[in-house]
């Protein structure tokens, strides 16, 4: 596959790059970024994905999430994806909630959007096929993460996916987008009114269906604007517990919705996976 290297950064010891590719899933140009740390050159290294929330571009956690650091020290690459396709004749709509900026990491198959709007294939199949190809990424070693919007991305991706992911954590997500107004917008727009569709991208519908992690930590800030509308953390609670999944809930007093936030428990969220994904 052709990438082209947008730019190249020396950044603690290792590489940050930004690739610009040609997406057979959204018939777009995407781009993503990826640091690759020094222990790289010895041999392949574990890799964590970070899925951004809405208006997010790969540009967010690359330039405030303060991730390299502790990447290098664990040797993680670290790989951070657009959150929707974008360019000319890519369909948009009105607001920041729906549209470019606001894939919410499932496949449309309403119109206009069925064409483009295929992130669940991006970020499930295209996009790690690519990174294990050209880039030395321990694929049998994965973690996820994600904020908000992306958030709601890794746990469903994970839920979906367990045998490929050894570590699965979040940052203020949007953990049933079926009972709140982010999701059902988008969840309505791209997949129409079947709630059965739905479920397939709704954490604790999944957990309820049967979908299990090993574990789970999230991070949601008490003075998030968002946590008792659109975020409902406190829904993960019931669901695990029953299923058995250990939920480690951290509500972090003072803490918002931003990267200031992000970039405060970045490191341990990091180090929390570096442990799950070290060899053996």
């Amino acid at each position: 596959m052709s990438l082209e290297i947008v730019s190249e950064n020396r950044s603690h010891g290792g590489r940050q790059l930004v690739v610009r590719h040609a997406s057979r899933a959204t018939s777009t140009d995407m781009i993503f970024s990826i640091f690759v740390p020094a222990q790289a050159e010895l041999g392949k290294c574990a890799v964590v994905w970070y899925l951004s929330g809405l208006t997010c571009t790969h540009a967010n956690v690359t330039e405030k999430g303060e991730y390299r650091a502790t990447c290098a020290e664990h040797g993680l690459i670290f790989v951070a994806p657009d959150t929707s396709p974008r360019g000319d004749g890519v369909p948009d709509a009105e607001g920041y909630d729906f549209g470019q900026g606001a894939g919410f990491y499932v496949d449309a198959t309403e119109e206009p959007w069925a064409a483009n709007y295929r992130m669940w294939s991006y970020v499930t199949e295209e996009l790690p096929a690519l990174v294990a190809g050209e880039f030395p990424a321990d694929m049998d070693r994965q973690g996820i993460t994600g904020h908000s919007m992306g958030g709601h991305g890794a746990l469903t991706v994970a839920l979906r996916n367990p045998e490929r992911f050894r570590s699965v954590s979040a940052f203020a997500p949007i953990v049933a987008p079926s009972e709140v107004p982010w999701g059902q917008k988008a969840l309505n727009g791209y997949l129409g009114d079947d709630r059965a569709a739905w479920r397939k991208h709704d954490a604790v519908a999944l957990i309820e269906d049967g979908a299990r992690l090993s574990e789970l930590l999230v991070d949601v800030g008490d003075a998030d604007p968002f946590i008792e509308k659109e975020l409902r953390p406190e829904l993960l609670k019931a669901p695990c517990a029953k299923a058995g999944i250990p939920l480690t809930l951290r509500i972090q007093p003072g803490y918002d919705h931003s990267y200031y936030f992000i970039s405060t428990f970045m490191a341990e969220h990091l180090t929390w996976h570096a442990e799950r994904l070290r060899r053996g």
